[in-house]
């Protein structure tokens, strides 16, 4: 359910580009604020229960991000009541929702499942040891498809290229180093799920087909 909630909420802020910085020019759309939590989820399903595991929660919430962006778009085109003065600013900002969605979709489930892939070869690679680098490596991995598919997909054409082209760069990098922060934390409930679910799953024998939800 966080999962799901955090890709919901990082659709709805996405609209809105931020300045962290202004003498570094440093812009970011603020769901990054938000949507690196959904891959630290995902490297802690993938080390603990397993890809075939962490295939079915993706494919979860890309399912609940079509409902979100199928409602979205049915609310803003049902006319407004006489009295109610906020429909244009309503449909700036969730108007916009479903190209933003459609980009969330494709950039989430390619990002995703190449973050998830290469976590779950890297632990067999590295037999279980050095999780920081199947954390770190597979996030520079995914967030590197999702960033690039997401931003061109949501905003060219609506952002000048030149902001664009910086949101696309900071936001790579913010995502990448809000991972390799977040790393103790990711450290404590990995352990702490191993210990109480008494699961370290390995994929040797695991089909990394996206499309079957068999293990």
């Amino acid at each position: 359910m966080s999962f799901v909630v955090v890709l919901l909420l990082s659709n709805i802020v996405a609209v809105k580009p931020v300045r962290v910085f202004n003498l570094f020019q440093l812009d970011l759309d603020a769901g990054t604020l938000l949507f690196p939590i959904s891959y630290i989820f995902g490297d802690v399903l993938v080390e603990v229960y397993g890809y075939a595991r962490s295939r079915r929660v993706i494919w979860l919430g890309f399912g609940f991000n079509l409902f979100a962006a199928l409602l979205f778009a049915i609310i803003v085109a049902l006319p407004p009541s006489p009295e109610w003065q906020m429909q244009e600013a309503f449909a700036t900002i969730l108007g916009q929702t479903p190209r933003i969605v459609l980009g969330s979709l494709i950039a989430f489930w390619c990002g995703e499942f190449v973050n998830s892939y290469v976590m779950a070869k890297m632990k067999i690679l590295t037999g279980g040891q050095y999780l920081w680098t199947r954390t770190i490596s597979s996030t520079m991995v995914g967030q590197a498809v999702d960033t690039v598919l997401f931003q061109t997909i949501a905003f060219a054409g609506v952002w000048e290229t030149p902001l664009l082209l910086r949101v696309i760069l900071w936001n790579y990098t913010a995502k990448v180093l809000y991972e390799a922060l977040a790393t103790p934390l990711t450290y404590a409930v990995v352990g702490f799920l191993k210990r109480a679910e008494q699961e370290d799953y390995y994929d040797y024998d695991t089909d990394f087909n996206p499309f079957t939800l068999r293990a």
